[in-house]
Formats: structure tokens, sequence, C-alpha cells
């Protein structure tokens, strides 16, 4: 026996939302792991604060994925969080191998963390015409991620 959740949006709502929270899912999780990734490789004089600060990156990136992929479940969305899907989809770049300077480890997020918003504000237009419960959740993520974008600015001064 199968058993898909049926949405109340209509269909081509559905899809735009749809296709928004994919899109999402990909970026978080690919955040999520981007900062992981600086988080293990970033030396130089500010290894400890800029450390300490992508943990909260990865936690905030991982909370929003569960949310965002937990709302497309609850509109009948299979959510694809696989890592082929993720490489494939995802609107950051690549990290690069090794060692990370401090500077660059901050730059690197400030570009990954400006990826993510513009997509994020681009769905959260799309999705605002068709779904505001889903615009909310996307009114959140982006505060929350346009904070750390501000504070890794900071960081180098740009």
């Amino acid at each position: 026996m199968s058993y898909a959740p049926k949405s109340t949006l209509p269909e081509q709502d559905l899809r735009v939302v749809g296709e928004a929270l994919q899109g999402t899912l990909l970026d978080l999780l690919d955040l999520s792991l981007v900062a992981k990734q600086i988080h293990w490789n970033i030396v130089g004089p500010r290894f400890r604060s800029i450390h300490l600060q992508l943990d909260e990156v990865v936690s905030l990136a991982r909370d929003y994925a569960d949310k965002v992929a937990e709302r497309a479940s609850a509109l009948g969305i299979a959510p694809d969080g696989r890592a082929g899907t993720v490489s494939s989809g995802s609107a950051i770049g690549t990290v690069k191998e090794g060692w990370l300077q401090d500077v660059d480890a901050v730059g690197t997020m400030v570009a990954a963390l400006s990826a993510t918003i513009g997509k994020a504000r681009e769905r959260m237009a799309a999705v605002g015409k068709v779904d505001p419960v889903t615009e909310d959740i996307f009114i959140q993520v982006t505060g929350d991620l346009e904070k750390q974008h501000w504070m890794f600015q900071a960081e180098n001064g740009r």
C-alpha cells in the first residue's frame, strides 16, 4: 500500500512551491557542507572565532533544511536531499581543497551565503504569490542567512 500526502494547493501553485522548496533544500544542505568543510580546514590568527561561527551556520542551515523538507512533505512533495542531487543542483560554488587562510575562508562563506540568499529571495517572491505559509519560511530563512552574511562580511571589513 502506498501513501502520498495530498496538497490543498492547486497543481500550478504546488509546482511553483515545490520547485522553490527543492531548490532551497539543496542550497541549505550544500551551505551546511561548505561551512563544515571550511570549519575543518581554516587556519590563521582568527581560527577560533571563525571556526565557532561556522558551526552556527551549519546548525542554522541544517535546521532550515529540515523545515523546508518537512514543508515539502506536508504538501505532498517528496524532498530529495541525496548527495548527487545536492552537488548537481546547488547554487553554491565549490570550496577550494585543503587548508584555507581565515581571510579566504571568510570570503568563501560570504560568496556561499550571497548565492544562497540571492536564490532564496527569488524563490520567496515566487511563492509569496501563491502560498503565504511557505513564504513565511523563506522570510525566516532569508533573515537569518542575511544576519550571518553581515557577520562574515564584517570579519573582513568588506
